[in-house]
């Protein structure tokens, strides 16, 4: 079994801190493990991080599927968590988060009660049972499997598209998926953001061929789009047209390397949606289940005031909306459900 990384090994790890990826990876600390089932159509991505991390989350979507999320608020008592999980499978796939339970245990790690430790995993799902998969599981779906897998393939770098979470992943009419994004403050606070796009609103501007991000493209992440040759058309149908009732939801991870309260970290987490309705429409609607984790690891150690915590969280929102533009950039077709680049 492969053991987490901590701070005392970070330093050998593959990949140096320094070397930017554009994944939130490059946030001080955060690992991500993959792992998909191309029968099922499915799969699971986990964020881990070298120690436990301060975390909160903000649900926005009208049909939300959570684990362990109340623990997050402020006032309770466990302050931080140890690893967060984001799956496809809808309900089926909240059992992803045991398999990494279980993994983090045998590793030694969770949040000690007397002579136990009690792992600390918060999870989101979105709902993928309708793409064409094979779901006759039977009485064992495969998600705490795929949880463990996932967390066996653990690294700071890791594939976008079709991966993980997103495989299974429709965003609009065209393939969703898994995508990321991270960009460094002038003040050296790294901000990143991991997203399993699978909305019941279209990325795609109607009328056009162009992303809703476009306008925060950095380096061609998601083939230089540029602005959209005409204004929207609104009389177009845009999005999922019989959009099913908890059928959807657009789930992810932001991250800093900043100290932040966790207060602090449910503002970021609040502000980090902004991202979502920017590059998808419609967004937060009652279909979807739209979930934001986001987490801190503290290794830049000085505290945060209002003003900074401001930037970071806009940095967060734009990470968000980059994440989304190139996950769906980045995945393929899948069966039916075609691609951007390829419509």
């Amino acid at each position: 079994m492969r053991h987490p990384p901590t701070s005392s090994t970070s330093a050998t790890a593959p990949g140096a801190a320094s070397e930017r990826r554009n994944l939130i990876s490059d946030v001080d600390g955060i690992w991500v493990g993959n792992a998909e089932d191309a029968r099922a159509r499915s799969g699971v991505t986990v964020v881990l991080a070298e120690e436990p991390f301060v975390a909160a989350v903000d649900v926005r979507g009208g049909a939300p599927g959570t684990r362990e999320t109340d623990l997050l608020a402020p006032t309770s008592l466990v302050q931080r968590v140890d690893a967060i999980v984001l799956s496809g499978g809808s309900a089926f796939g909240l059992e992803a988060a045991s398999g990494v339970s279980s993994w983090l245990l045998a590793a030694g790690r969770g949040f000690p009660v007397g002579p136990v430790r009690v792992p600390i995993v918060s999870g989101a799902i979105l709902f993928d049972l309708l793409n064409g998969g094979d779901k006759a599981w039977g009485a064992e779906a495969p998600y705490r499997a795929l949880g463990l897998r996932a967390c066996e393939t653990i690294s700071r770098d890791f594939a976008v598209g079709n991966t993980g979470a997103g495989l299974g992943a429709v965003a609009g009419e065209v393939k969703g998926g898994l995508g990321s994004a991270s960009v460094t403050l002038p003040n050296g606070i790294v901000v990143g953001a991991l997203v399993a796009a699978n909305a019941v609103g279209s990325p795609i501007i109607p009328g056009t061929r162009t992303l809703w991000a476009w306008a925060v493209e950095q380096d061609g992440e998601f083939g230089n789009q540029g602005p959209p040759r005409a204004m929207p058309d609104w009389t177009l149908p845009y999005g999922k047209q019989s959009p099913k009732p908890a059928a959807n939801t657009t789930i992810g991870v932001v991250a800093t390397n900043a100290t932040l309260t966790p207060a602090q970290a449910q503002r970021v987490a609040l502000m980090a949606h902004d991202g979502i309705a920017r590059a998808v429409r419609p967004a937060h609607s009652p279909f979807d289940g739209d979930t934001l984790f986001a987490l801190a690891t503290g290794r830049n150690p000085r505290l945060v005031e209002a003003a900074e915590l401001s930037q970071i969280g806009d940095a967060a929102a734009n990470c968000v909306e980059r994440a989304i533009g190139r996950a769906v950039y980045s995945a393929g077709p899948l069966g039916d459900i075609p691609a951007f680049r390829t419509r």
